[in-house]
């Protein structure tokens, strides 16, 4: 749209349904590659993307000629449809319903992109779920304990 002008950085946060370890080392990065095509086929720009076994963590420069919640439910579906043609799990992969997503500035993108980076060494010390409660309480996002990613029972 002409006149437009916008800065907007985002940061999405999905887990794998039921927060099973299904997203293997071996072919993670294939799969960041994957949807790093998805985003930039939708006009965004990928700015970092890291897994762990559970979940992901998407960091977008995000252009406004879609709604978030489209470009997540085609990330999610078009993703977890080529993981499973592909047969690069035993069982069926699905990611959980719903999403996280916090913004930022842009003076912030080069820490928000190492965090992301680093996910590794910042998961020895910290659980996913802590992780993503502290995200919730510094963004001040209200939520419900009983709708946030949890494991198996």
């Amino acid at each position: 749209m002409a006149n437009t002008y916008t800065q907007i950085h985002i940061q999405c946060v999905i887990a794998v349904k039921f927060r099973q370890s299904l997203i293997e080392s071996v072919w993670k990065e294939r799969l960041h590659q994957y949807i790093t095509g998805i985003i930039q086929n939708y006009g965004h720009k990928m700015i970092a993307i890291n897994s762990m076994p559970d979940h992901m963590h998407i960091f977008l420069g995000f252009r406004p000629n879609q709604s978030l919640s489209d470009l997540m439910r085609i990330v999610k579906g078009e993703s977890s449809e080529w993981i499973n043609k592909e047969r690069l799990n035993k069982s069926v992969f699905r990611w959980q319903e719903g999403y996280g997503a916090f913004s930022y500035s842009r003076s912030q993108i080069k820490t928000v992109a190492a965090y992301i980076e680093n996910q590794e060494d910042h998961h020895r010390k910290t659980t996913f779920l802590e992780e993503y409660k502290q995200f919730l309480e510094h963004f001040e996002v209200e939520f419900d304990e009983q709708y946030i990613f949890k494991p198996l029972e």
